[in-house]
Formats: C-alpha cells, structure tokens, sequence
C-alpha cells in the first residue's frame, strides 16, 4: 500500500498575499508576445521534471479556498484521482459541488438541485487530471521560472478556444500550489490548495455522477 503523504502550506494569511501577486504576474504575460516555440523554449528540463512529479501522483485531497471573477472566496475539500477525476465539496453556506469522473464534469447546486454538464475533454480541467503533462507539446503557452514559483500555462485553442490553465508549484519541493482558469473572457478563476495529502485510496463512489438526476434536474 502507497504510505499516504502530508505538505501543509505556509499561513493561509500569508498565502493570500503571495497568490494576489501571483495573480498580478499572470496579467502580465498577457503582453509579453511569447510564441509558442518561445514558450517551448522556455520549457526546461527542471519545469518538465515538476510537471512529470505532479503527474506520477495518482491521488491527492486536501482543503482549498477559491477566488472567483469578481472577487468572491469561497473553501472546501477537493479530491483528485488521476487520470481525470476531481471532487469539491464547497463548506456551507455554499451548496455548489464539482464532480469529474473522468468523461464530464457536472456543477451541481444541492439546494436548488440544479446541475450544468460539459465533457471534462473540453474544459481546461482536463489537463490538470491527465496522465501527463507534456510540456514540448503545441499545448504549452507559457512557462516561467522564478527562484520562488514555476509558472506553468497551458491551453488548446482547437479544443478550449481561449480558455487556459495556470499551474503554480513550488520548485523546491514540486507540490502544485494552486490553479488558475481563464475563460474566454479573461476571467479567472483561482484555486489555493493546502493541507494535501497524496497517495490515499480513493473509492470510484467519490467521483460518481449521479446522471440521473442531472438529466432530470439540469437547468432547473
């Protein structure tokens, strides 16, 4: 059996501090010009080794506070299987949950009963959760390596248009920090992990959509 793994992030406080810079560095690559091969170039063998790292962990949970477009914060425990599964359970009062299970992801309001579904293959999401991060591959948008962070932006305009994924890790220890999506309209949305624990079991039951009730109450 794997031994399961424990890193805690420094003060949540403090973190909030670092991740809103964090933030104001990701609106500025917006202007930067990188191309792609730039990008490729900027790839390096250290970034390609702390996206192989995060890769080759097949579970991880722990707490995460999230910060959306305008401004709103909202925490939980997530849960993630690789290839292609998450869970969030959103602390009251909020009633959302996210669930991927490896084909689609749902966001479902529990109060309301209420679930919108996509195809995880065509949301950003989907290569947070792959197999592998293949960072010589036409996915790769950015790459910045600081003292402090590795940067890592990924998108697919074939597939998600201008939607993309910013993955923050530590380069010390290569834990993932937290994410970033950018949708199409340039609004983010960000997740801070902490307290995570890698290399537990986590049963299918976790990631189970319940698609009958989705078909049902989809919407409203």
């Amino acid at each position: 059996m794997t031994e399961a793994k424990t890193t805690q992030a420094s003060n949540p406080a403090m973190s909030r501090r670092v991740f809103v810079c964090g933030l104001a560095a990701l609106a500025g690559m917006g202007g930067t010009g990188l191309d792609v091969t730039k990008a490729f170039a900027q790839a390096s063998g250290s970034a390609q080794r702390i996206a192989d790292h995060f890769s080759s962990v097949k579970t991880m949970s722990g707490e995460f506070v999230q910060f959306g477009p305008r401004g709103e914060q909202t925490g939980g425990k997530f849960f993630i299987r690789r290839p292609g599964r998450i869970r969030f359970n959103y602390e009251a009062p909020s009633p959302m949950r996210v669930i991927a299970d490896g084909k689609s992801v749902v966001i479902g309001n529990m109060k309301l009963k209420t679930w919108d579904i996509y195809p995880l293959s065509k949301t950003p999401l989907n290569l947070l959760l792959s197999e592998r991060i293949d960072l010589s591959g036409k996915m790769v948008r950015d790459v910045k390596e600081e003292s402090d962070l590795i940067t890592i932006v990924l998108g697919d305009r074939s597939i998600f248009g201008d939607s993309t994924i910013t993955m923050m890790f530590d380069p010390k220890t290569y834990d993932l920090r937290q994410w970033t999506i950018t949708d199409a309209q340039k609004k983010d949305t960000s997740v801070m992990i902490f307290n995570v624990q890698t290399g537990m079991a986590l049963d299918d039951k976790v990631f189970k959509i319940p698609y009958d009730e989705v078909r049902n109450k989809r919407g409203g």
